[in-house]
């Protein structure tokens, strides 16, 4: 039976696992939106931040946040070159982009693999603590991660909304050539999209980190995760992201609560599966995506 400390319980952990899946669907949905492009590598750049948070902040003992701020400049930069080049001289053909991200996601394992091992390693908690009321029991380590979600959803929609380059990646979102008719540098949004894109990925890897384990495979759950709540969500729908994010990590918490952790992930599936036959094109996604 459900008691209130339970359902509380529920709440937190599907908000924790909920701001995680938005960090990861927010870029990989920003990179669709603008290029068309599904990112299979997009797993590997959110391995690449945990990788370096954990080298900065759990090696060298530089502050978490300042770690995690160079995580997402480092691999946005690293983002940026490899669109420039490997996806700028297939920009026309959909199917070798697709095939190439493919290939860097195999590539990018097998350097990190190479380089770091395949050994599961942690992280300390940056902040220690639990938050403790009558019937609520919060990690801060978790709370930090739905705090920095939130920060960075807020920032991502000011950006977007308000300033120049924000607009111009909206315009070529809805039309690409009328874009480039009215002045817009189009192939620098496109490497501005996946840089961003990108960081967002090294953002996520880099919180989760100290939640749980980080390893050389573990973009490939994520990435799995992400392509779901972005179907979910709508396809190129920032605001999908957003909130199919948390749908998918509430839901999970749920059937995890009630039915075990080993049935969890397949009645979420099924769920996906209802609420795509209802919404074809995903829960704020149009036909046009």
């Amino acid at each position: 039976m459900l008691t209130e400390a339970s359902i509380a319980q529920i709440l937190v952990n599907g908000l924790t696992s909920g701001s995680f899946y938005v960090l990861m669907a927010l870029g990989f949905t920003l990179i669709f939106g603008i290029m068309r492009l599904v990112n299979f590598a997009h797993g590997e750049f959110y391995m690449l931040g945990a990788f370096v948070v954990y080298h900065l902040y759990g090696r060298l003992d530089v502050n978490f946040f300042l770690a995690l701020a160079a995580s997402a400049v480092t691999v946005g930069v690293l983002g940026a070159i490899v669109e420039r080049v490997i996806f700028v001289p297939l920009r026309s053909r959909e199917l070798s982009m697709l095939m190439s991200a493919l290939g860097l996601q195999i590539a990018l394992q097998g350097v990190m693999a190479v380089t770091e091992g395949v050994e599961a390693l942690s992280l300390p908690a940056p902040v220690s603590g639990v938050y403790r009321s009558s019937w609520l029991i919060f990690p801060h380590d978790r709370l930090l991660v739905v705090a920095v979600a939130a920060v960075v959803v807020a920032l991502f929609y000011a950006f977007i909304t308000w300033s120049k380059f924000g607009q111009a990646l909206r315009a070529v979102a809805q039309d690409a050539e009328a874009a480039l008719m009215q002045g817009i540098p189009v192939n620098r949004v496109y490497t501005l999209a996946f840089a961003i894109g990108c960081a967002l990925a090294a953002i996520a890897g880099g919180v989760i980190g100290p939640v749980f384990s980080l390893h050389v495979y573990m973009g490939q759950a994520a990435i799995l995760k992400a392509f779901v709540v972005v179907i979910l969500g709508g396809l190129g729908s920032v605001p999908g992201a957003v909130v199919g994010g948390l749908v998918l990590g509430l839901a999970e918490s749920v059937f995890a609560s009630l039915f075990g952790v080993l049935v969890s992930d397949m009645l979420g599936f099924l769920l996906i599966m209802m609420i795509l036959l209802w919404r074809p094109f995903g829960l704020l996604g149009r036909a046009t995506a």
